[in-house]
C-alpha cells in the first residue's frame, strides 16, 4: 500500500489538522457490504441512515455516537436461535455486524425508529451561529455582520 502525503496542502490551509486522520481512516477501512445500508439526503441539512437488518429485532440493535463516529451494531439472540432447525437453504444471514460511519463535525443525530427490518436514523446539520457566513469590513471597526443564508 502507498502513502500519500498532505504536507503540501498543509502550507495553504490552517486548522486541517484532523484531515490527515480521514484519508488515513479511508485508505485503511474497506467499505462493509453487510447489512446493506443508504444513506439518503431529504434536504439542505437533513439526512437519513437506512439499514436493512433482516431477521434482528430492535432489542438486539445498538446504535453509538463517540467522538463523531457514528456505530451500528446488532448482535443476534443466541437463545433464538433453534438448534433443532435444519436449514435446507439459509439465505438470511443474521449474522453479527458492526457499521462506523464517520459524521460531520455540526451533524446531530435527532432519532432512529425500528420498523419491518429497516432501522432508520434521521440527522440534520445544525450549524451555530458563529459558524454562518458573514461579512468582514475593511478598514473599519464596525461589528461584523451576518450574511443572508438564501438557501433555505
Amino acid at each position: 500500500m502507498s502513502t500519500v502525503s498532505l504536507s503540501p496542502l498543509f502550507r495553504r490551509s490552517i486548522g486541517f489538522d484532523r484531515l490527515n486522520d480521514l484519508f488515513d481512516y479511508a485508505m485503511q477501512s474497506e467499505a462493509p457490504n453487510y447489512p446493506p445500508y443508504n444513506i439518503e439526503k431529504l434536504g439542505n441539512n437533513q439526512y437519513k441512515i437506512v439499514v436493512a437488518t433482516a431477521g434482528f429485532v430492535q432489542n438486539e440493535l445498538s446504535i453509538h455516537l463517540e467522538n463523531q463516529v457514528l456505530t451500528i451494531s446488532g448482535k443476534p439472540d443466541e437463545e433464538q436461535q433453534n438448534a433443532a432447525v435444519e436449514y435446507l437453504h439459509k439465505g438470511i444471514a443474521r449474522r453479527s455486524f458492526k457499521l462506523s460511519l464517520r459524521l460531520d463535525e455540526h451533524i446531530e443525530v435527532q432519532q432512529a425508529d425500528y420498523a419491518n427490518g429497516l432501522l432508520k436514523i434521521e440527522l440534520q446539520r445544525i450549524i451555530p451561529e458563529e459558524k454562518l457566513p458573514r461579512h468582514i469590513p475593511i478598514g473599519s471597526s464596525k461589528t461584523v455582520s451576518k450574511i443572508e443564508n438564501r438557501d433555505e
